[in-house]
């Protein structure tokens, strides 16, 4: 007979880091009550055991020796792995229904990434509008989410995450610092109807200036840093990666690069890390080139707004939305770039920057420390500097 098993908080972060999604529990086990708190946390369900195995298959060796080589031909394709099952969100909220937070509602709803996504704006009609023109795509694409919208923040009531874009966007010609003053009164109005209406929810920051806002959002709920995020080096990451690509002459996917620091001037893209194909960017690329991939990433947005006139980014930083909510539900796994309030990773303190961070059912899990050049520190804690001094810390 097997010996009792201790199953500790380990063994089910071990499970989830293998893709499991269930964790089979035998008689006489010992679960511990920080074991049950990760399982929770990271959606995974402790079933006890043991479970039914399946039966063993027998062939007859003549089959077994045509299957050996017909997978040795070289037309034979290994099958895919089963996609990770992710957990559907109950509902999600979004303040703000203009150009970023109607294309959230849009792909979320595509994707049915929630039973209920809520829009609100304080435009009279448009958040209704918006949500009853989503519904009538489920005649089309059969999706499930069903769409609510209006003016009043009550309709936050409940809800598991809720992303905030509302505020006002930039003009040509403007920093995304020169918003503070206006965009802060709108997240401590918000942040109070989240504080009443969704206190568990996790929130996503998209409103500008992002890590100072971040910061504003955090101060006025009162929450946890784990639940507070601010979405923005998704963004900037994806505008490095194609900007790579382009220089290069690749697909886009061939490209893994990250940035850090600030969503604004201070953003600091990672090239020591980056790489082409697997190799490091001086392959592929000049030193010049790569200098100008990193100017297009930290003026990417500044330059669609060029481009508009009168509004900023959407579909884009909608996207990159997208990817944060994946990784909440389990949809994707690995560490993903977003910003988070310091507390002396990366030997900075009480600011938030962006940094890469593994995110789960209850928002950050944990921060993934990588290490960077000389360079890249000292523009991470310049970026740091900045904020504090926009912020008057």
């Amino acid at each position: 007979m097997n010996a009792s098993r201790v199953i500790g908080a380990e063994a089910v972060e071990d499970a989830r880091r293998k893709g499991r999604i269930v964790f089979e529990v035998l008689p006489g086990d010992i679960v511990t009550a920080l074991a049950q708190e990760a399982a929770q946390r990271l959606g995974i369900r402790l079933v006890d055991g043991p479970l039914e195995k399946p039966a063993l298959i027998c062939t007859d060796g003549a089959v077994s020796m045509r299957r050996a080589l017909y997978r040795r031909s070289p037309k034979w394709v290994a099958p895919a792995k089963a996609p990770r099952k992710a957990r559907r969100l109950g509902k999600l909220a979004l303040v703000g229904a203009g150009g970023v937070g109607g294309t959230v509602a849009h792909l979320g709803a595509l994707s049915d990434i929630a039973h209920e996504i809520a829009l609100i704006d304080i435009t009279p009609g448009m958040a209704a509008a918006l949500a009853m023109d989503l519904n009538h795509t489920a005649g089309i694409t059969g999706a499930k989410t069903r769409c609510t919208g209006g003016t009043s923040l009550d309709l936050l009531a409940g809800a598991d995450v809720v992303v905030v874009t509302a505020g006002r966007a930039r003009s040509p010609g403007m920093s995304r610092a020169d918003l503070i003053t206006t965009n802060a009164r709108v997240i401590r109005q918000t942040a109070e109807a989240i504080r009443t209406q969704a206190p568990d929810a996790i929130v996503i920051v998209v409103t500008n200036p992002l890590d100072e806002m971040t910061v504003e959002m955090l101060r006025a709920t009162g929450f946890a840093r784990e639940r507070v995020l601010g979405m923005a080096g998704t963004l900037d990451s994806a505008r490095f990666r194609t900007a790579l690509a382009r220089a290069a002459g690749v697909d886009a996917r061939d490209v893994e690069a990250i940035t850090l620091g600030s969503h604004g001037a201070e953003m600091a893209p990672i090239t020591s890390r980056a790489t082409i194909k697997g190799r490091p960017l001086e392959v592929y690329l000049s030193a010049e080139q790569i200098d100008d991939c990193v100017h297009d990433a930290v003026t990417g947005g500044g330059q669609v707004v060029a481009l508009k006139k009168t509004g900023s980014a959407t579909i884009a930083p909608a996207h990159a939305v997208i990817e944060v909510l994946d990784h909440i539900r389990g949809a994707r796994t690995g560490p993903v770039p977003v910003s988070i309030l310091l507390r002396g990773e990366y030997g900075i303190h009480d600011v938030v920057l962006g940094v890469p961070a593994f995110l789960g059912a209850t928002g950050l899990l944990k921060i993934e420390e990588l290490r960077l050049s000389a360079t890249e520190t000292q523009n991470l804690k310049a970026a740091a500097a900045a904020i504090r001094e926009r912020l008057g810390l």
